[in-house]
């Protein structure tokens, strides 16, 4: 689209929102950081509005009204109708001549990658897998949690903590040092206590993530309970990747796995290394690297590909944010 080609790239995830204005170069010319994007929770219009005040002071600091492209990853996009959804809401607005919405997955895989073409599944509080090749095609699943078939993610991680110490304190199951080191993180001396703190609200529900760290330690110190809960959690992704990549027909290629979110992207070593091990075994093709970073690279990038990038436009945004 030429020289003129302006990319509005938009990561809305459902904490933070991180937005670019980039050339076809690849030059950054502006950035901004907003609050979470949630339609489900407080409505589109509303969510939309949200997003516009930080959109609008990326543009302004750009000097722009408008760009040719609006490339957004959004949380809460999971099927292709609340994609078009979206979409129509964002043409609404007149920030840009075209608009594409993805999941917000999508930029993570994007911003791990030098062509459009890998799989990536994201731990974070929840867990999400997505694939994509050159010519269109992606794979992609609901990831609305249980009623979707989902399993793990840092909540459900430290739900399953919870439910093994609960059982192990008042005899219902196996013993585990999780009945333990979970109460003491809050400084409580049973897991009653923490149930009871929970329950009430005497601990605000969000703090529940902060059980996840304390379960990998429990693991990382020998406790049979938390390991095997880590090797399901690695199960799962290695089960997602290889559906998407099976999809894809990509199982038989070297293809990057790109393994992202607050959950894998700690690096924690009995996890990652089991994920290893595991793809070794049912997809030996594929290349698992841990992704950090920033997916609104991510949302940048698949906008380029949507305009047509200058020759050194990827490695200079990449050096942008590398920076």
């Amino acid at each position: 689209m030429g020289l003129t080609a302006r990319v509005l790239a938009i990561d809305a995830g459902n904490s933070k929102t991180d937005v670019a204005i980039v050339t076809a170069d690849g030059d950054v010319l502006a950035t901004a950081r907003g609050g979470g994007f949630r339609p489900p929770a407080v409505g589109v219009d509303t969510a939309m509005d949200a997003l516009a005040e930080t959109v609008t002071r990326a543009l302004t600091t750009a000097g722009l009204t408008s760009v040719t492209h609006v490339s957004a990853c959004l949380a809460n996009a999971d099927f292709p109708v609340e994609e078009d959804r979206l979409a129509t809401a964002l043409r609404a607005r007149a920030w840009g001549t075209t608009v594409t919405v993805r999941n917000d997955t999508f930029a993570i895989l994007r911003a791990g990658v030098t062509e459009p073409r890998g799989v990536a599944v994201v731990c974070g509080a929840g867990i999400n897998c997505v694939g994509m090749r050159p010519d269109g095609r992606t794979a992609r699943f609901p990831a609305l949690g249980r009623v979707s078939g989902d399993w793990g993610g840092g909540w459900g991680l430290s739900e399953e903590a919870l439910w093994h110490a609960s059982r192990a304190e008042d005899g219902r199951g196996a013993p585990t040092a999780l009945s333990h080191t979970l109460p003491a993180h809050f400084g409580l001396p049973s897991v009653y206590t923490l149930v009871e703190a929970l329950h009430l609200e005497r601990i605000p529900t969000l703090r529940r993530h902060e059980l996840t760290p304390v379960l990998f330690a429990t693991a990382a110190d020998g406790d049979p309970i938390a390991r095997t809960i880590i090797e399901r959690q690695a199960e799962e992704v290695v089960s997602m990747a290889v559906v998407a990549l099976t999809r894809l027909d990509l199982l038989h290629e070297p293809t990057p796995v790109l393994l992202g979110g607050g959950v894998l992207a700690a690096r924690h070593a009995r996890l990652n290394t089991h994920i290893e091990h595991l793809l070794t075994d049912r997809a030996p093709k594929a290349v698992p690297q841990v992704v950090t970073a920033s997916p609104v690279l991510g949302a940048a990038l698949l906008g380029l590909d949507e305009v047509g990038p200058k020759e050194g436009a990827q490695d200079r945004l990449r050096s942008y944010y590398d920076a």
